[in-house]
């Protein structure tokens, strides 16, 4: 019989009783493309696939030396490889296949049990697709043609006694019906899973990226030409400002929580470090294409090219912050194994060269600021220039950041229309995406990054996962800096700067908004995330698919009153739903394009 898709609640002990139906491909309706005969040959995929290795407790292996007692028999047409990796106290485990064409069978109709640190099984052909059954838990998933998978069983923590089973792919399954390889990362992001545990994949943290991401878009197209979904022309905060710290916060949080999957699963650091310089590169050439998009006035003109922008602020410091990561993170860091003399802060104490790192970046920007020499203007100036300081400094726009911008980058290579240019009526080019404020960036994603490790720490602890967040959204370090005021403080709040206060307090934001989404979405579960959660999973491509055909209908039009906010809102949402629509189009056809 076919294996339900939920756990049964009437188990005999603490532990789940389950079946993981692996179905090795979606059974078809007569008539469909492959029909019920290929269904059941592709469904036949256990034959002499499934190779069960079960580790001895406590262990990490490679795969190669996982292998050593006996490779397993090559993979044929309809079959996968499961891997079994066995992290449980006890030494052996119950592994069993089932056909699920079956009916009114209750029993599975092959078993095998191995006592041994390390076995492997194979499985009998079967005419339809197969469940497998591990005692412990159970696991709905597709499994795809010549896949390689693991299935790691673990407790969810030291004290927990909770079981957890998760599917993780080694290797990308070949797409029967196109014979190409798919990307092993992209075929299927987030796997339905039911067990003892909560899901692989945090939906709030897509929903949190998506939320970003939408109101990003709607802000980029005008946001109804409504002054709030305008930049602050200097200091202060408006809705447009909140949008891009927390996506490179959540981006941080990424960071973490991929870094410590891919090493968790054996992949080298030097093999990690070269994905981050390369996918740092792509980010970077990315953007300055899409900065500069001189569609109709033919190839790009180093004379006039802007460097910075905002993929490639997200390509630097993606490099710094996930690079600083995988160079001087620790094995058991972020798992709660390590002995620590304080386990109150578990989840910072291991990252302290990470903590010197970014505070000596922190204490490099404040000099820059405040101390750095800016020819015509006062040491430490923070205005906008322009009329600004009742005309004393016109040309000091942005004080030390604006003159490092000018100095190294050359002013026809940044941003010439400041958001300060009309009201203080600038007439020097100021880029807010310029180098200095790239170092504060690197703070706002590695403060994010600590997010990740509050997660990771307490996994599946509800309680202490929220406590801490709702600590870090304390803004007593913006209180100090700001004085509680717009222009009054030390530091003021200031978008254009990227300033230390700005980037303390969009955390604070940050921290309390992913809070209560991983309240509703992920502990209660009262939200899904929809609709933001399906542009958080194709994220790069919502971004750069809004900036590249902006000016393209169906997302703009000639309009009939200029000056008609309804005509602009109108417009801009129905630019900005037309991306949510189709991230979830890309969605339900599993297209994801990752860097």
């Amino acid at each position: 019989g076919q294996a339900p898709s939920a756990a049964r609640s009437d188990a005999p002990d603490r532990h789940d009783w389950a079946a993981a139906p692996s179905a090795f491909s979606e059974r078809r309706r007569p008539g469909a493309e492959r029909g019920g005969t290929m269904a059941a040959a592709l469904a036949a995929a256990v034959a002499a696939a499934l190779g069960a290795l079960l580790l001895a407790p406590g262990r990490t292996q490679s795969r190669g030396e996982a292998l050593a007692a006996g490779p397993p028999p090559p993979l044929k047409m309809d079959q996968a490889l499961l891997l079994v990796r066995n992290e449980l106290p006890a030494q052996g485990l119950r592994l069993a296949a089932r056909s699920a064409a079956c009916h009114r069978v209750s029993a599975p109709s092959r078993a095998a049990t191995s006592p041994r640190p390390a076995a492997r099984f194979a499985s009998p052909s079967a005419s339809s697709a197969v469940s497998v059954s591990l005692f412990l838990c159970r696991i709905q998933y597709h499994f795809g043609e010549f896949g390689n998978y693991s299935l790691v069983v673990k407790t969810l923590s030291t004290s927990a006694k909770t079981i957890s089973c998760d599917i993780v792919i080694n290797e990308g399954p070949i797409n029967s019906y196109l014979r190409t390889t798919t990307d092993s990362i992209s075929s299927d992001p987030s796997p339905r899973l039911w067990c003892a545990t909560s899901r692989q994949r945090l939906r709030s943290l897509d929903t949190f990226r998506g939320l970003s991401l939408i109101i990003m878009v709607f802000v980029n197209y005008g946001g109804g030409k409504y002054w709030f979904f305008k930049h602050e022309s200097w200091n202060g905060l408006t809705v447009a400002d909140l949008v891009f710290p927390w996506f490179v916060f959540i981006m941080g949080t990424s960071i973490s929580l991929s870094l410590s999957s891919m090493l968790r699963w054996g992949s080298s650091k030097q093999k990690v470090l070269g994905k981050i310089l390369w996918r740092s590169f792509l980010l970077i050439l990315l953007g300055v294409i899409v900065v500069n998009p001189n569609y109709c006035l033919g190839a790009l003109s180093w004379e006039n090219l802007r460097i910075p922008g905002v993929l490639q602020r997200l390509g630097l410091t993606y490099l710094v912050v996930a690079a600083l990561e995988i160079l001087f993170t620790r094995a058991g860091a972020d798992s709660g194994t390590l002995e620590m003399s304080c386990p109150a802060l578990q989840d910072v104490l291991p990252s302290w060269p990470q903590w010197i790192f970014i505070l000596t970046l922190e204490v490099i920007w404040l000099c820059l600021t405040f101390l750095l020499p800016v020819p015509g203007c006062p040491r430490g100036y923070l205005g906008p220039g322009g009329i600004g300081d009742f005309g004393n400094y016109p040309n000091c726009t942005g004080g030390a950041a604006g003159y490092i911008d000018r100095l190294v980058l050359g002013e026809k290579h940044i941003y010439q229309h400041p958001s300060c240019n009309v009201l203080y009526q600038t007439t020097v080019p100021y880029d807010p995406e310029g180098i200095l404020g790239t170092i504060n960036t690197i703070l706002m994603a590695f403060l994010g990054l600590q997010a990740g490790k509050i997660i990771l720490s307490y996994k599946d602890q509800h309680k202490q996962i929220m406590s801490r967040f709702l600590i870090w959204s304390l803004g007593i370090i913006s209180a100090i800096l700001t004085k509680c005021s717009k222009e009054e403080g030390f530091i003021p709040i200031n978008k254009n700067l990227w300033s230390t206060s700005y980037v303390t307090t969009m955390s604070c934001f940050a921290f309390i908004l992913l809070l209560l989404m991983y309240y509703l979405v992920d502990v209660k579960r009262l939200w899904s995330g929809t609709p933001f959660f399906y542009p958080g999973m194709n994220s790069i491509l919502i971004y750069i698919g809004h900036e590249v055909f902006e000016n393209y209908f169906p997302f703009k039009w000639k309009m009939q009153d200029s000056q008609s906010h309804a005509e602009h809102l109108t417009q801009n949402l129905t630019a900005t739903t037309l991306w949510v629509i189709i991230s979830y189009i890309l969605y339900k056809k599993k297209i994801f394009w990752k860097i």
